[in-house]
């Protein structure tokens, strides 16, 4: 709703400064914003005779206000300077008393409202605004509690703000009731002040000189002060209690003993060092040992005895597919049994590069799973255990609900589909929790030495975790040396200590050579040209050209085919079958879609029909009910029966989503083999066995022969040049 002395303010900076003096124009919107607090920021620099002039209220502006006017009320402060004050108390929801550049009583009362609800009254007694708060009253920080925000918190932001305000680098913080990174970088500085450390030491960063200084700063129960204060305060922003006092008392004792329980602290019950890292900082105490480690180079002989004498157990590696810039970031082989043979266990990690929104979507989920699977599968892992698959970025909330929870709810499906696998997710503390809230993650590996990622600061460890990295640390020596990140293990997650038979790999299919398009292209044309299917057109339409009505050309439906060769790919390996017998069905009815499919597919949507053959693979529902129930029934697939009573979700998914389509294509081909009396497809089926499974794809009868004997010569075409990229 717009506000019309915030419309005001906005009319206030943009015809006395605008873009000739400040570099920008605001909206005349009425509504409260940063572009708004940003402008008044510029406008304030430009006053104070900055030149270079920026949306941040920085060291420079604040030094320049503090030597010109250290403090601003009833005197004969610019009307200008004001006024920028008045537009910034309404964009923030105060009686600003007009925007007249007057600094009057309802100026005054507004300030010092302001400063009591910020908790700093008593630091900067009366009405004038000095510049520490003038440079919090430019942001669009709150004072109040807002957005179900907790009372406690606010109560304990604004004792921070009184007690430490005054200190050179201590700034206001919030008082909105929410813990946050600003709130987590006070209480580091608060800390760092009362056990004595100068402006010019006090950093506001958890490091090896503070821990040391907590060891002499240990409570228990019966203590009293400020510095329980600062400890209970610690508790309720981990969400351990909900008291802000000065007594530490048994019931704290208590909450203090949980804590350390979940966090695999000692449970003392006393506010030891290593307690007070844990609740500050998402590293905690990097000097634990833990009996956990994770790395990118291989384990030998003389390095498992080294993790062995620093107390390690487990042994995070990695299911890395081929290209990685390490060397040995992938399983080595024989490595897990060199593992296994020193009592050692190991839980795998997927990763590709993860490290950005863009490579995390639903069809990459799909993708990751299938390629984890057959990863964990060729280096032996036993059913059950639990894939760790990352997110090696800083991800904030909107990109995790944009990005990473339909990418682990893809994950998750096929891993649970595709095999006995369980799934787990390495990141930050806020990813790991909502992935695993949505149910798509059974245990969490948390990424908390990256401190300064948002997405650990200010949240807890997540409920379900089983390994958390605290720091990378180089040990042993000689032979054994190793850098290793350390691990603490809560036991949710005991990895594998003996690994199945590797399968072997020889002879699989692999990702079709790119260098081979267009020679492959060439040879679909020609053959299929052969048989009557031009470029485009065909089947008794001559006149007319189905790319013009919604019709596919065969380059279009041989580059959609491409386009998803990891799919057939990882399918093949996963299901030991050669990819041609799924290609080729999938690029012949591409390439015949037509205006029919399309008033076919019209009337399923509008109710007229139950079912269609529909999507790349132009499969009826019942059809794909009938072939996964199959794969079900013989454990080739994960995964309840389904019914006719899901036939309306089964189409919709053949219809919208081409990885379900193409999967179900595959599970397709195997049932088609069942129902032709012939062997399962496998690396070495026979063309007259392909032909058979081919021709089934599209029924019985005559019909569907005819179907076969024009198919298995697309299959051969595709069969050759994926031959040619598995053997080069």
């Amino acid at each position: 709703m717009a506000d019309e002395m915030v419309r005001s303010a906005q009319r206030f900076v943009n015809s006395v400064y605008g873009e000739a003096k400040i570099g920008m124009e605001v909206e005349e919107d009425g509504k409260t914003g940063w572009q708004l607090m940003y402008a008044l920021t510029r406008a304030l620099q430009y006053e104070l005779g900055i030149t270079e002039l920026s949306n941040a209220f920085g060291p420079k502006t604040l030094s320049n206000l503090q030597a010109t006017w250290p403090s601003i009320g009833f005197r004969d402060t610019p009307a200008n300077v004001t006024m920028i004050i008045q537009s910034a108390l309404y964009a923030k929801g105060y009686d600003g008393s007009g925007i007249n550049g007057i600094y009057d009583e309802r100026t005054a009362d507004a300030v010092t409202l302001m400063m009591q609800r910020m908790g700093v009254a008593s630091a900067y007694p009366g009405s004038d605004l000095v510049p520490k708060v003038f440079k919090a009253l430019l942001t669009m920080d709150a004072y109040v509690v807002v957005n179900n925000g907790s009372d406690t918190v606010r109560d304990i932001q604004r004792w921070l703000n009184g007690r430490y305000v005054k200190r050179r680098d201590f700034f206001v913080m919030p008082c909105d009731g929410h813990y946050s990174r600003n709130v987590a970088t006070a209480m580091i500085y608060a800390v760092q002040y009362d056990v004595g450390m100068s402006d010019d030491i006090a950093t506001g960063w958890f490091g090896a000189k503070t821990l040391a200084s907590l060891e002499r700063h240990e409570l228990g129960v019966g203590d009293t002060g400020d510095w329980v204060r600062l400890f209970s305060a610690a508790l309720c922003f981990a969400k351990r209690s909900t008291t802000f006092t000065a007594t530490f008392s048994p019931s704290m004792a208590s909450a203090v003993r949980a804590f350390q329980r979940f966090v695999a602290l000692d449970e003392t019950g006393r506010a030891d060092a290593s307690t007070w890292a844990s609740l500050l900082v998402s590293y905690g105490d990097q000097y634990r040992k833990g009996a956990g480690c994770d790395g990118v180079t291989k384990i030998t002989d003389a390095r498992a005895a080294t993790l062995k004498s620093e107390g390690i157990e487990i042994v995070g590696r990695y299911l890395t597919p081929g290209g990685s810039s390490l060397p040995q970031k992938q399983i080595q082989p024989g490595e897990l049994d060199t593992i296994a043979a020193n009592g050692l266990r190991c839980f795998p990690i997927y990763q590709t590069w993860n490290r950005s929104a863009d490579d995390f979507s639903a069809d990459a989920g799909v993708r990751a799973a299938l390629s984890a699977i057959n990863l964990a599968k060729r280096f032996g892992f036993k059913n059950g255990t639990t894939i760790y698959f990352a997110v090696d970025y800083d991800a904030v909330d909107w990109e995790v609900s944009r990005h990473i929870i339909p990418h682990f709810k893809a994950v998750h499906r096929t891993v649970g589909e595709n095999s006995a696998y369980n799934v787990g997710i390495y990141g930050a503390r806020n990813v790991c929790q909502r992935v695993a809230d949505e149910g798509y993650a059974v245990t969490s590996f948390v990424s908390d030495m990256s401190a300064g990622f948002s997405g650990n600061i200010g949240y807890p460890l997540p409920r379900n975790w089983s390994f958390d990295q605290i720091v990378t640390k180089w040990v042993g020596s000689g032979e054994g040396r190793i850098e290793l990140d350390v691990d603490i293990v809560s036991g949710r997650d005991r990895g594998q200590s003996s690994f199945d038979p590797g399968l072997d790999t020889t002879g699989l299919d692999t990702d079709f050579d790119p260098a081979l398009r267009d020679t492959a292209l060439r040879e679909v044309q020609s053959y299929l040209e052969s048989i009557g299917v031009p470029e485009t057109g065909g089947d008794g339409w001559t006149d007319d050209d189905w790319a013009t009505i919604g019709g596919n050309s065969t380059t279009a439906s041989f580059n959609d085919v491409i386009s998803m060769d990891w799919l057939f790919t990882d399918l093949a390996r996963l299901l030991r079958l050669r990819k041609a017998l799924v290609q080729a069905p999938v690029l012949w009815e591409l390439r015949k879609w037509n205006v029919l499919d399309k008033v076919a597919d019209e009337a399923v949507k509008d109710g007229h029909k139950s079912d269609s053959s529909t999507g790349w693979g132009q499969i009826f529902a019942w059809v794909a009910i009938e072939a996964r129930n199959y794969c079900i029934d013989n454990g080739i697939i994960n995964g309840d029966r389904l019914t006719d009573d899901d036939k309306a979700s089964v189409w919709e998914r053949l219809h919208d989503d081409p990885t379900y389509n193409i999967t179900t294509a595959a599970y397709l081909t195997i049932y088609n083999a069942y129902q032709t009396h012939v062997p399962r497809p496998g690396l070495d089926t026979s063309d007259s066995d392909a032909e058979e499974i081919l021709a089934r794809y599209n029924g019985t009868g005559e019909g569907a022969q005819k179907y076969g004997r024009e198919l298995i010569g697309l299959y051969r075409v595709l069969e050759r040049f994926n031959l040619i990229s598995r053997t080069s």
